[in-house]
Protein backbone atom coordinates (compact mmCIF):
# COMPACT_ATOMS: atom_id res chain seq x y z
CA UNK A 1 0.00 0.00 0.00
CA UNK A 2 1.59 3.54 -1.02
CA UNK A 3 2.76 5.93 1.78
CA UNK A 4 0.24 8.44 3.15
CA UNK A 5 2.47 10.96 1.39
CA UNK A 6 2.10 9.21 -1.95
CA UNK A 7 -1.47 8.48 -1.41
CA UNK A 8 -1.75 12.75 -1.13
CA UNK A 9 0.31 13.29 -4.37
CA UNK A 10 -1.37 11.23 -6.55
CA UNK A 11 -4.52 12.76 -5.19
CA UNK A 12 -3.68 15.80 -6.48
CA UNK A 13 -2.16 14.82 -9.65
CA UNK A 14 -6.12 13.13 -9.77
CA UNK A 15 -8.27 16.02 -9.03
CA UNK A 16 -6.05 18.11 -11.33
CA UNK A 17 -6.00 15.88 -14.00
CA UNK A 18 -8.30 16.29 -17.32
CA UNK A 19 -9.55 12.99 -16.84
CA UNK A 20 -11.13 13.89 -13.61
CA UNK A 21 -12.49 17.33 -14.82
CA UNK A 22 -13.99 15.42 -17.88
CA UNK A 23 -15.86 13.22 -15.44
CA UNK A 24 -17.08 16.43 -13.03
CA UNK A 25 -17.76 17.83 -16.43
CA UNK A 26 -20.20 15.10 -17.09
CA UNK A 27 -21.51 14.30 -13.68
CA UNK A 28 -24.37 16.71 -13.96
CA UNK A 29 -25.64 15.05 -17.47
CA UNK A 30 -25.60 11.43 -15.57
CA UNK A 31 -27.15 13.15 -12.52
CA UNK A 32 -30.24 14.79 -14.69
CA UNK A 33 -30.87 11.49 -16.52
CA UNK A 34 -32.18 8.17 -15.05
CA UNK A 35 -31.68 6.11 -17.83
CA UNK A 36 -27.54 7.09 -17.84
CA UNK A 37 -27.16 6.76 -14.25
CA UNK A 38 -28.75 3.35 -14.10
CA UNK A 39 -26.16 2.58 -17.14
CA UNK A 40 -23.09 3.72 -15.60
CA UNK A 41 -24.43 1.90 -12.00
CA UNK A 42 -24.40 -1.33 -14.28
CA UNK A 43 -21.74 -0.69 -15.64
CA UNK A 44 -19.46 0.08 -11.66
CA UNK A 45 -21.13 -2.76 -10.63
CA UNK A 46 -19.38 -5.41 -13.37
CA UNK A 47 -16.26 -3.60 -12.44
CA UNK A 48 -16.65 -3.94 -8.93
CA UNK A 49 -17.33 -7.61 -9.46
CA UNK A 50 -14.18 -8.02 -11.24
CA UNK A 51 -12.12 -7.14 -8.76
CA UNK A 52 -10.70 -10.32 -7.37
CA UNK A 53 -9.09 -10.75 -3.73
CA UNK A 54 -9.35 -9.37 -0.09
CA UNK A 55 -6.85 -6.55 -1.25
CA UNK A 56 -9.83 -4.60 -2.99
CA UNK A 57 -12.39 -5.44 -0.25
CA UNK A 58 -12.85 -1.80 1.43
CA UNK A 59 -12.87 -0.34 -2.04
CA UNK A 60 -15.62 -2.92 -3.31
CA UNK A 61 -17.53 -1.73 -0.32
CA UNK A 62 -17.04 1.66 -0.43
CA UNK A 63 -18.25 1.61 -4.37
CA UNK A 64 -20.97 -0.45 -3.35
CA UNK A 65 -22.63 2.12 -0.55
CA UNK A 66 -22.03 4.96 -3.32
CA UNK A 67 -24.24 2.68 -6.39
CA UNK A 68 -26.71 2.10 -3.47
CA UNK A 69 -27.22 5.70 -2.59
CA UNK A 70 -27.13 6.49 -6.37
CA UNK A 71 -29.50 3.52 -7.17
CA UNK A 72 -31.93 5.02 -4.72
CA UNK A 73 -31.38 8.31 -5.49
CA UNK A 74 -32.49 7.37 -8.90
CA UNK A 75 -35.62 5.37 -7.95
CA UNK A 76 -37.04 8.56 -5.83
CA UNK A 77 -36.35 6.39 -2.64
CA UNK A 78 -33.67 8.52 -1.10
CA UNK A 79 -33.66 12.43 -2.37
CA UNK A 80 -31.77 13.86 0.70
CA UNK A 81 -28.71 13.84 -0.99
CA UNK A 82 -27.41 17.21 -1.96
CA UNK A 83 -26.81 18.04 -5.73
CA UNK A 84 -23.08 18.80 -4.52
CA UNK A 85 -22.22 15.62 -3.42
CA UNK A 86 -24.68 13.44 -6.08
CA UNK A 87 -22.32 14.81 -8.91
CA UNK A 88 -19.17 14.45 -7.11
CA UNK A 89 -20.17 10.94 -6.76
CA UNK A 90 -20.81 10.30 -10.30
CA UNK A 91 -17.56 12.01 -10.88
CA UNK A 92 -15.74 9.63 -9.31
CA UNK A 93 -17.33 6.58 -10.61
CA UNK A 94 -16.87 8.35 -14.11
CA UNK A 95 -13.15 8.31 -13.10
CA UNK A 96 -13.41 4.50 -11.24
CA UNK A 97 -14.61 3.19 -14.57
CA UNK A 98 -12.21 5.08 -16.73
CA UNK A 99 -9.27 2.37 -17.80
CA UNK A 100 -6.89 5.69 -18.92
CA UNK A 101 -6.43 7.69 -16.17
CA UNK A 102 -3.56 9.14 -14.24
CA UNK A 103 -2.25 5.71 -13.55
CA UNK A 104 -3.89 3.40 -15.81
CA UNK A 105 -5.98 0.46 -14.64
CA UNK A 106 -4.12 -2.12 -16.92
CA UNK A 107 -0.88 -1.53 -14.85
CA UNK A 108 -0.51 -4.58 -12.68
CA UNK A 109 -0.71 -3.90 -9.00
CA UNK A 110 -0.54 -0.01 -8.76
CA UNK A 111 -3.38 0.09 -11.51
CA UNK A 112 -6.31 1.52 -9.25
CA UNK A 113 -4.06 3.24 -6.97
CA UNK A 114 -5.38 6.16 -8.04
CA UNK A 115 -8.72 4.95 -8.00
CA UNK A 116 -8.42 4.46 -4.34
CA UNK A 117 -7.04 7.11 -3.88
CA UNK A 118 -10.52 9.16 -5.35
CA UNK A 119 -12.48 7.14 -3.48
CA UNK A 120 -11.13 7.34 -0.33
CA UNK A 121 -11.12 11.29 -0.43
CA UNK A 122 -14.28 11.38 -1.77
CA UNK A 123 -15.67 9.22 1.24
CA UNK A 124 -13.84 11.74 3.51
CA UNK A 125 -15.40 14.92 1.46
CA UNK A 126 -19.06 13.75 1.94
CA UNK A 127 -18.60 11.02 5.18
CA UNK A 128 -21.70 13.19 6.79
CA UNK A 129 -24.35 13.00 3.99
CA UNK A 130 -22.82 9.28 3.53
CA UNK A 131 -24.01 8.57 7.07
CA UNK A 132 -27.11 10.28 6.36
CA UNK A 133 -27.57 8.03 3.66
CA UNK A 134 -26.83 5.13 5.88
CA UNK A 135 -28.92 5.86 8.93
CA UNK A 136 -31.68 5.82 6.30
CA UNK A 137 -31.06 2.55 4.64
CA UNK A 138 -30.80 0.84 7.94
CA UNK A 139 -34.15 2.02 9.22
CA UNK A 140 -35.72 1.15 5.93
CA UNK A 141 -34.28 -2.09 6.22
CA UNK A 142 -35.58 -2.87 9.79
CA UNK A 143 -38.59 -4.51 10.37
CA UNK A 144 -41.01 -3.35 13.17
CA UNK A 145 -43.17 -6.05 14.91
CA UNK A 146 -45.90 -5.20 17.01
Amino acid sequence: MPSASTSDNILVRVLKSVFFKSATGKAGRYARNAGSLLELLGKVLNKTNALKGATYDSLREKVMLLVRLLKAYVKGEYKAVPWKTLTRIIAVLLYFLSPIDVIPDILPIVGLTDDIALVVWLFNAIGDDLDAFREWESKRNTITIG
